[in-house]
């Protein structure tokens, strides 16, 4: 069974960075980032396929955003620079054990962690 909880949201002013951080037990194939702003659907930022550790990126994300995790696989994170505004948003942690899988679909991920805050301001 896995377990995940995000930790590291704040607020920080634009061109700003933040550092969230996924506690993740257990085995999975894929972990993600997704946000979801008020009023916006939920989206995919960045997932992690875990058997080659290759990285995958919204257009949103990338030169931005890294994805990693630690050599244990308990903690996923998502480094985060040249912060906007408009990356404000509720971000959470997800995963799946599918092995054939879109690694930006919600339907991928079954484990779903809680959210944390990010609000940057102009």
């Amino acid at each position: 069974h896995i377990q995940l909880e995000e930790s590291g949201g704040g607020s920080v002013q634009a061109g700003g960075s933040l550092k969230l951080t996924c506690a993740a037990s257990g085995s999975r194939t894929y972990v993600a980032w997704f946000r979801q702003a008020p009023g916006k659907e939920r989206e995919a930022v960045a997932s992690l396929e875990d058997r080659n550790n290759r990285a995958f990126y919204a257009d949103s994300a990338k030169g931005r955003f890294t994805i990693s995790q630690d050599s244990s696989e308990n903690w996923v994170y998502l480094h985060m620079n040249s912060l906007k505004p408009a990356d404000s948003a509720m971000y959470y942690c997800a995963a799946s054990t599918r092995w054939i899988a879109s690694p930006f679909s919600q339907s991928t991920y079954s484990y779903w962690g809680r959210g944390t805050q990010v609000t940057v301001s102009s």
